[in-house]
């Protein structure tokens, strides 16, 4: 696992605890082609955070900021290593906390990139994408939410805030785009 592109590029970022599923180098990097300048001078959001790799990644391409939400211990301090490691510490706020618990409180800003990649195979995606429905501003209006979950767990979601875009599939990783709802914009 390394940082593809940017300021931070070719530095080999530490792997998490065995409890996550750090997203591939051939996924992330897709990922960021997708995105491209968008990243620059975006708010990042980066839930079930892991290695924290997505979130520095955006960093490392010019994003302002970057806010992990991770429970696991072991977790966080691969977080707070890889971003010292990369020397984008600065940019960062690593937050311990249950992710369902964070987006009950309001937002201080709202994001542009939200990136959800939760423990496969327990539904968390979509608990996770109804909560954020509820509260639309989490997300800019011109901002991005991805979810990145196995392909057999896709189920189509009713939604009030949010319409899905676009799917990209990459083997086992699916990663689902979606936008505001253009009546909220």
């Amino acid at each position: 696992m390394r940082v593809i592109s940017g300021a931070a590029r070719g530095r080999q970022l530490k792997s998490p605890p065995d409890s996550t599923r750090p997203i591939t180098d051939r996924v992330k990097e897709n990922l960021f082609n997708i995105l491209g300048t968008d990243v620059i001078d975006a708010n990042v959001l980066d839930l079930f955070a892991g290695a924290g790799s997505v979130g520095i990644e955006a960093l490392s391409r010019g994003a302002k900021h970057a806010t992990f939400v991770e429970f696991n211990d072991g977790a966080l301090k691969t977080i707070r290593a890889n971003l010292q490691l990369t020397k984008l510490t600065n940019k960062a706020t690593v937050q311990s906390a249950n992710v369902y618990r964070y987006l009950k409180k309001p937002p201080q800003v709202p994001f542009d990139l939200i990136y959800v990649a939760p423990p496969q195979y327990r539904e968390m995606w979509k608990e996770t994408l109804k909560l954020l429905d509820a509260r639309p501003q989490w997300l800019s209006a011109e901002g991005t939410l991805v979810v990145q979950i196995h392909p057999v767990e896709y189920k189509e979601l009713e939604l009030q805030s949010f319409v899905l875009e676009d799917t990209r599939k990459y083997g086992s990783t699916l990663l689902c785009f979606y936008e505001k709802n253009t009546e909220l914009r």
